[in-house]
């Protein structure tokens, strides 16, 4: 059993990967359950569809925090991860895709004084 850890904005993704027959459950829920757009579904499955080892892996998931986008971002972060803790080669092939890079943006506090983070209250001069 192989777990790696994926980030996203506020959502956490905990993976672990055994060998199976491609299975997908997250927070005890299938995939399509789970992630009803196929667009999301095919964030997701991207890291394996590209390795093609979609069929040759059980997942099991702990998502938390976070919207939906943010949660199918690292999910597919942290297959990237467990996928390169399988097989090291693979690293080259998932970083010029993409995945393994971890994009830190995150939403900005927001500041006292202000309504927003960087937006100030409207000023007229009369």
């Amino acid at each position: 059993m192989i777990n790696a850890l994926g980030r996203r904005k506020s959502a956490i993704a905990r993976v672990y990967m055994t060998e199976g027959t491609g299975k997908i459950t997250i927070n005890k829920r299938d995939l399509a359950d789970y992630f009803p757009s196929p667009i999301l579904q095919f964030v997701v499955k991207q890291p394996l569809t590209l390795l093609d080892v979609a069929e040759k892996y059980d997942i099991k998931v702990n998502l938390c925090g976070g919207g939906f986008t943010g949660q199918s971002q690292a999910l597919r972060l942290a297959i990237a991860r467990a996928l390169v803790k399988v097989n090291a080669e693979d690293k080259a092939a998932l970083r010029k895709a993409g995945f393994v890079t971890r994009d830190s943006r995150s939403v900005e506090r927001k500041k006292p004084g202000r309504p927003k983070a960087r937006r100030a209250f409207q000023f007229s001069k009369r």
